[in-house]
């Protein structure tokens, strides 16, 4: 008899409860990448996650590892906490979603990269608000429909959307800056790589990965349907690709150190 042999099973960073997310939502998968990360790195005892109010909400009840509640935009904050407190080598990360970081959640996340917190940041990216009804958010698109916005996004009223890669690629102490989609299986595999990539480089500063993931309920689509919008309408706005990374760090990387102790040339005539 052949011996069997498993190619393919839950992750041990996952608990065995069924993920609560609306049929062809893509946090899951986003869950999944993160759990299998853990498993071979082998940081089950020395990771945190952190989530705030959001779809997320409920990522304790799958991730079987510690996690902490924030209040709603506040996990960066959160996290930086653990990050000055705990030991060295524990990880922290947290898990957050487009309406939860880009708009009550702006200040936290820009100034934890400003600062060059050794954490690392998972942004959901569906251009709505998911859980809480379906409104507007920072990222939904030019002429979108959502509960806020009927008649579609418009940008003489509420500006365009926001690009938070592109962003927070302008300071300097980001370490590691991506983005990635979760709507086919070449993307997955592309976002896992990034995932890992962004955890391994945590401890030497800030790791940011953003992810464009669907929401069919908001959006009123068919899962099938949502997989197709993402990519024709989210992926030309929010383009794929690795913004910052060690060996290619930008112009806006460079650390500035101004002559402070210049003299007054106009005091010397």
């Amino acid at each position: 008899m052949a011996e069997e042999q498993v190619i393919f099973k839950r992750p041990a960073a996952l608990t065995e409860k069924y993920f609560h997310y609306c049929p062809g939502c893509t946090h899951g998968i986003a869950h999944r990448l993160i759990a299998e990360i853990v498993d071979e790195m082998g940081i089950q005892e020395k990771i945190v996650g952190v989530s705030p109010v959001g779809c997320s909400v409920l990522a304790y009840n799958y991730f079987d590892f510690d996690f902490q509640e924030a209040a709603h935009g506040r996990a960066p904050a959160v996290a930086t906490g653990m990050r000055r407190t705990l030991p060295e080598d524990r990880y922290i990360f947290t898990y957050q979603g487009d309406g939860d970081l880009a708009s009550i959640g702006m200040a936290e996340i820009v100034h934890a990269a400003n600062r060059g917190e050794k954490i690392t940041v998972v942004f959901i990216n569906n251009a709505i608000y998911g859980m809480t009804g379906g409104q507007m958010a920072p990222t939904t698109l030019p002429g979108m429909r959502t509960t806020t916005s009927p008649y579609g996004r418009d940008t003489t009223l509420c500006g365009h959307p926001i690009r938070m890669c592109e962003l927070l690629n302008t300071l300097v102490e980001p370490r590691f800056i991506a983005r990635g989609s979760l709507s086919q299986a070449k993307h997955i595999i592309k976002a896992k790589k990034l995932l890992r990539q962004a955890f391994e480089l945590q401890h030497e500063g800030f790791t940011f990965v953003e992810l464009l993931s669907t929401c069919p309920t908001g959006w009123g689509l068919t899962p099938e349907n949502s997989l197709l919008w993402l990519e024709r309408n989210m992926m030309p706005f929010f383009p794929l690709q690795v913004f910052r990374e060690p060996g290619t760090m930008p112009e806006t990387a460079k650390k500035y150190a101004p002559d402070l102790k210049v003299k007054d040339d106009k005091k010397e005539s």
